[in-house]
């Protein structure tokens, strides 16, 4: 009896300790990489495998939802977020993009070509500079819409150094593909704005329009989350030159077809914005990746979802955390 409530206290207390360990922070540390200054957060113990996680167009790090990410690191995982060049923190490029948005957009909706100040494989780059700082070899690799986009330049860059690859709501970029409501576009691109109190009911708007049908939001709440990114950095001329970023990239085919890291593609069935068979195309050009489509998730991290998600994804990075480990043996 004494060794049974020895273990069950022996087992509290290491949940705990990895509470403890896991609890996200507020204060956010640097690096340079090149021209660039990263900001990012690492959660967990330095000891565990590292799960890099890369945020979507204009997102910042504190996007990536603590609970998640708490979650994340409880499960053994080292949680490295950042904010991408241009957002958050990091550096903004000083020069503003030379490029009009609306004749660039026409220019991709056409088929030419489109002119922006860095490309997604620059950013991708920004992300193994941040991970050659920290001095991580190897690790996982999540990344949603944009961030997507970026992880699949990075697998791609360095797929030895990829133990498992998680694409959630991207794309292959591929020309066909079903096209978000121009509405959705406009609110997209609605990025200047006079006043604070306009940009935060701007913000708010396109929230709401990125959000599942089968979820009534609460207007109150996206506010306030309008207002925490708000005043923690607001950059709309950054948001738009990630943009271009993106316009200006071919077809990712030739490169989806070359990966051969293990994949999981997770897609919702009523994403606004890169409708449903962005995915399914994803999934389809990745030789033996594994394709989860979620009911009624869209193009957000909302609180209904989350648990859908972490079902989705904790099973793709935990098998390959232990074949990593059984290779190491």
């Amino acid at each position: 009896m004494r060794v049974v409530i020895f273990l069950a206290a022996l087992l509290g207390s290491l949940s705990c300790l990895a509470a403890e360990v896991c609890k996200v922070g507020t204060d956010a540390e640097r690096v340079s990489v090149g021209d660039v200054s990263l900001a990012y957060q690492s959660i967990g113990r330095d000891s565990d495998p590292a799960l890099l996680l890369v945020m979507g167009l204009g997102g910042q790090l504190i996007h990536w939802p603590d609970d998640v990410v708490e979650q994340l690191c409880e499960q053994g995982f080292r949680v490295i977020r950042f904010d991408n060049r241009d957002v958050g923190l990091s550096s903004w490029n000083a020069k503003a993009p030379e490029a009009n948005l609306t004749y660039e957009v026409l220019r991709y909706r056409l088929g030419l070509s489109v002119g922006a100040p860095y490309r997604l494989r620059d950013m991708a780059g920004d992300a193994l500079g941040l991970m050659d700082a920290l001095g991580i070899k190897d690790f996982h690799l999540l990344g949603a819409s944009m961030g997507g986009m970026i992880a699949q330049h990075i697998a791609d860059m360095a797929p030895q150094r990829v133990r498992s690859l998680t694409l959630v709501m991207t794309s292959s970029g591929a020309q066909g593909l079903p096209a978000p409501s121009p509405a959705l576009l406009k609110l997209l691109a609605r990025r200047e704005a006079p006043s604070r109190e306009v940009a935060l009911e701007q913000q708010a708007d396109l929230l709401a329009a990125l959000g599942s049908p089968a979820v009534v939001d609460d207007r109150a709440v996206l506010l306030h989350q309008a207002e925490v990114a708000y005043d923690r950095a607001f950059n709309p001329a950054g948001v738009e030159r990630q943009l271009l970023a993106i316009l200006a990239e071919s077809s990712r085919v030739d490169l989806l077809n070359r990966l051969q890291v293990p994949t999981l593609v997770v897609h919702g069935t009523a994403d606004p914005l890169l409708p449903v068979m962005h995915g399914v195309h994803v999934a389809a050009h990745i030789r033996g990746s594994e394709l989860r489509l979620i009911p009624g998730l869209a193009h957000r991290f909302q609180e209904r979802f989350k648990a859908p998600l972490l079902a989705a994804v904790l099973p793709h990075l935990q098998a390959h955390r232990l074949d990593a480990q059984l290779v190491q043996l």
